[in-house]
């Protein structure tokens, strides 16, 4: 074997047989994540009810997961199965690029996707203003402008790193450009996000303990607060649905005002505006509360799948660790582009309703064909 040849040569035999599996996995990987996601991009465009700006956001993400599953996992698998990069220096560099560029762009979505929970409980004429349909596509672009931007410096240093047999950056070339960008994307980047999700959900319980008291405020004045709260009520509703803002976190903004009323109403007025008609939001608090929870979900499993990778290039960084090591800590990064649709579908029952109806539509088109 000439230099050339080593180069791209991932071989050691201490993963011939652990390579199957690899490859077994990386395969699940493709199909699961190209269907998952694909049928997510679908159940979007078909389906009015998801056609929201925050769910752009879940868009976004779907996309890079797209690039993954469905354009870069593939050549991943070949490498493994093969032990050698046989897609040339070139392919290489780009394969490389791009991985950096997905795993970025999915990093961006994660933040703005907490981000916009937060200013959506918090501010939701913030909201509206920000994510409207030009600032929303704008945003979108944005992060694949700053995914290219960031990684495309690296390009004379993308090679393919035997540790993992995957193009990646050079681990010692490409710094310190690579440290700074690792530590802004992993660490500044993921930390945002869990800071974030920590504020709703301290933004969330405060409004639950302040509708709490509310409903235990003492029995004078009943019909007359309770007109004045009903009114409350009903003119924030109209606000929210005349705003197009997303109304799965309307009971959440209802739920902070009503303390603000001057009159304290007992828990028998409670009862009262409850027989009071009045629009209702289409959406429930318990709504918001359950899309935010998934979208932390997707977070948590990010990171859960990023971290004993991370850490054994932190703590190994001599690669005095077993080669196959570093394989089943890169190979477990391969989850995060696939389990997202089965987050939707498990945690949001408009996407899993969505989800039905597609393939729905598809076995039916199959049938009369």
């Amino acid at each position: 074997m000439n230099d050339s040849d080593s180069n791209f040569s991932c071989y050691h035999p201490s993963i011939v047989d652990y390579r199957y599996f690899a490859v077994t996995w990386g395969i699940i990987v493709s199909l699961v994540g190209t269907i998952g996601n694909v049928l997510t991009v679908i159940a979007y465009a078909l389906d009015k009810k998801l056609q929201t700006r925050f769910n752009l956001l879940i868009i976004n993400l779907t996309l890079a997961d797209i690039l993954y599953c469905t354009f870069l996992q593939p050549f991943s698998v070949d490498s493994y199965l093969h032990l050698y990069w046989r897609s040339g220096g070139t392919f290489c560099r780009i394969f490389g690029m791009l991985l950096f560029v997905s795993n970025s762009v999915s990093i961006l979505n994660l933040c703005l996707i907490a981000v916009s929970r937060y200013i959506l409980i918090s501010n939701n004429k913030l909201f509206d203003r920000i994510f409207c349909r030009l600032g929303a596509t704008l945003i979108l672009l944005s992060t694949w402008v700053i995914g290219f931007a960031s990684f495309a410096p690296l390009w004379p240093v993308y090679v393919l790193v035997p540790k993992v047999c995957t193009c990646s950056f050079h681990r010692i070339k490409g710094r310190p450009y690579t440290t700074i960008l690792m530590g802004f994307y992993f660490v500044v980047g993921l930390s945002c996000v869990g800071v974030f999700y920590f504020l709703i959900h301290r933004k969330v319980k405060s409004a639950a303990k302040a509708l709490d008291q509310y409903k235990l405020g003492n029995t004078k004045k009943v019909k007359s607060s309770a007109s004045g709260v009903t009114s409350g009520v009903t003119s924030k509703v109209h606000e929210l649905e005349d705003s197009g803002v997303d109304t799965a976190a309307s009971d959440e903004i209802i739920s902070e005002q009503l303390p603000s009323s001057k009159a304290t109403v007992s828990s028998s007025s409670t009862d009262y505006v409850k027989s009071v008609p009045a629009p209702q939001p289409k959406d429930t608090g318990s709504d918001f509360k359950k899309v935010t929870r998934m979208c932390f979900v997707v977070f948590l499993f990010f990171v859960i799948s990023y971290i004993p990778f991370l850490l054994l290039n932190i703590f190994d960084a001599k690669n005095n660790a077993p080669q196959v090591l570093h394989m089943i800590a890169a190979n477990l990064t391969w989850l995060n582009s696939c389990i997202n649709p089965i987050l939707y579908a498990a945690m949001n029952r408009q996407f899993r309703d969505a989800y039905r109806r597609v393939l729905f539509l598809v076995i039916n088109k199959f049938r009369r064909t």
